[in-house]
């Protein structure tokens, strides 16, 4: 099973956790997890860790997750983004089976719930506003002030409740708060408002409800709801836990254990959702799925596989501590994946033009090249080699520079699965841009030249058969590793985040070639058909290089 890769070195603290409650025998044994996201927004690399975490805990204990939405602001929410999310959440490689939850199916149990705790003295109808309540709760080192309303009878506050849930009131008039206790140390704990006053219809309930509950008050009473035995949080939810508890404690109903593990921040990128909104909506990437972007649409789109998302979460690990991972982890569990079945082609990005002298005139062959070197069993394509092919124009230099290996004036290279050139003549226009090289070929290596001085493979298309494709090479998104810190995250995006190259020339096996699938380009990296290609014009998104930074920092690491 896939997650061994993290656990070989021992359990991490969740499931330390769950393996003590499974042998005390709590709640029997039993183990249920869920995924709540808030339907306002896609899916980023982040959340990714919570679906992964929480689906994978569920497997490896013989257990159960939901996937439910949290869908407590009308304002912000839609039945567009439960799809894209469910859509994630398959893609990912996850299946919720039967148990797709909305905490709005619950608003009707969430009410007589706050009014019980009315009931029992521990909710009040509050009338200050959102400042006031703020200005009363006071800072995390002094104590705070009670609300003027907060001794309201039991019997004022459930008449009011009730005319706030008729929409007698206004919004901002009226809140009701949980009655806990205005010195807590936790401010969290000083009477947090559990539901206000939202005169907007909801996506799933319409005009049914003007009240709203508040997160803290629907999360931990929807896990109860659904049986959950580890609610699985991030680390910002740790001093909500003491509320979470709370809630649970006052109605006497089922109990589970909420647990918090540090969030996932990727360098070079933001994941908030304002400022990802922000990216879209000033024009500054194409969309939510645009390949720069963090999300699971955008990392689909750019080629990234559920499996090495899947291992980048494995490899990054669980623990109570935050963490910036940088890109190069996810970039090497994506080469590793793409490496074992990606089927290989060659393209020429920038071409130069070669023309082969001592080739016959309208003489056409084709070369056997393998589809995947390491699977013989996958067979060979056919590439056609004709007088006229393009190379890649850094694959040559006319003055070449020490340490430089490849084509140049006088030297013999070798053409991947074809033949050795030797480049005898370049051709330049008037103002001394190179147009062309002449080279002749020879079967073998011409006589004098030693395979030592011969060392380079160069790949290659022909030029009379070739396809032209429009290439997108992606970059990260900002300059700098960590943009929150930034005055102006906006300040720290790259100007060369694209660069869009057409045309590209590809050899002609690829004409075929669907949306979403992926190649590697021998040489260069691997590649995906976007969405955006035609059938007069495809358009490639280059995934990850072939260069695998994060194994030469490993290195580096083990040399130390």
């Amino acid at each position: 099973m896939e997650p061994k890769e993290t656990h070989e070195k021992g359990k991490d603290f969740i499931r330390q956790i769950i393996d003590e409650d499974i042998r005390r025998g709590k709640h029997g044994g039993r183990v249920h997890t869920r995924f709540p996201p808030e339907p306002n927004g896609y899916l980023h690399i982040g959340h990714a860790k919570a679906i992964v975490l929480n689906f994978e805990i569920a497997k490896e204990y013989g257990g159960l997750c939901n996937l439910r939405f949290d869908d407590t602001n009308p304002v912000k929410e839609d039945m567009a983004y439960v799809e894209a999310i469910k859509e994630d959440v398959k893609w990912l490689g996850y299946d919720w089976e039967d148990r797709l939850y909305f905490a709005s199916d619950y608003f009707d149990q969430l009410y007589e719930w706050a009014v019980e705790l009315i009931k029992k003295g521990k909710a009040y109808v509050c009338d200050l506003s959102q400042e006031e309540i703020s200005k009363y709760r006071g800072a995390p080192m002094e104590k705070g002030k009670d609300s003027p309303y907060r001794n309201r009878s039991i019997e004022e506050n459930l008449d009011l409740f009730e005319r706030m849930k008729n929409g007698e009131f206004e919004e901002g008039e009226k809140v009701l708060r949980a009655k806990i206790d205005m010195s807590h140390p936790n401010i969290n704990m000083r009477d947090p408002v559990i539901y206000r006053i939202m005169k907007k219809s909801h996506y799933r309930t319409g005009d049914k409800w003007c009240i709203y509950p508040m997160y803290d008050y629907t999360h931990p009473l929807s896990d109860s709801i659904e049986g959950i035995t580890h609610s699985l949080c991030t680390l910002e939810f740790e001093f909500h836990r003491p509320l979470y508890d709370w809630f649970i404690e006052q109605l006497g109903i089922f109990h589970p254990q909420q647990i918090e593990f540090s969030r996932l921040n990727l360098a070079y990128t933001v994941m908030s959702k304002r400022k990802l909104l922000a990216l879209v909506e000033e024009g500054i990437v194409k969309g939510w799925d645009d390949p720069r972007m963090p999300t699971l649409s955008g990392m689909r789109r750019r080629g990234y596989t559920p499996k090495s998302i899947r291992n980048f979460i494995f490899k990054a690990g669980i623990s109570k501590r935050d963490q910036v991972i940088q890109p190069a982890l996810l970039e090497h569990c994506v080469r590793d994946d793409l490496n074992e079945w990606a089927p290989r082609a060659m393209a020429v990005l920038k071409p130069l033009k070669v023309v082969i002298t001592n080739w016959e005139k309208g003489k056409k062959v084709e070369r056997e090249a393998e589809i995947i070197p390491s699977k013989p069993e996958k067979g060979v394509r056919k590439v056609p080699f004709g007088g006229v092919i393009y190379i890649e124009q850094d694959d040559f230099m006319e003055e070449p520079v020490k340490k430089f290996f490849r084509l140049a004036p006088g030297r013999t290279v070798k053409l991947r699965y074809a033949y050795y050139i030797t480049c005898n003549e370049v051709i330049k226009d008037e103002n001394g841009k190179i147009l062309e090289l002449r080279c002749t070929y020879s079967e073998e290596l011409p006589e004098g030249v030693s395979k030592k001085k011969a060392k380079s493979i160069l790949h290659w298309v022909s030029a009379e058969d070739a396809i032209e494709a429009e290439v997108r090479l992606y970059n990260p998104l900002f300059l700098q590793e960590n943009p929150d810190e930034a005055e102006d995250y906006k300040s720290c995006l790259n100007p060369n985040s694209l660069e869009v190259i057409f045309p590209a020339y590809l050899e002609p096996g690829l004409k075929d070639a669907k949306v979403g699938d992926h190649f590697q380009f021998e040489r260069l990296g691997y590649f995906v058909v976007d969405p955006d290609s035609t059938p007069d014009r495809l358009v490639f998104n280059r995934t990850v290089t072939l260069k695998d930074d994060w194994a030469k920092i490993q290195q580096k690491d083990f040399q130390k």
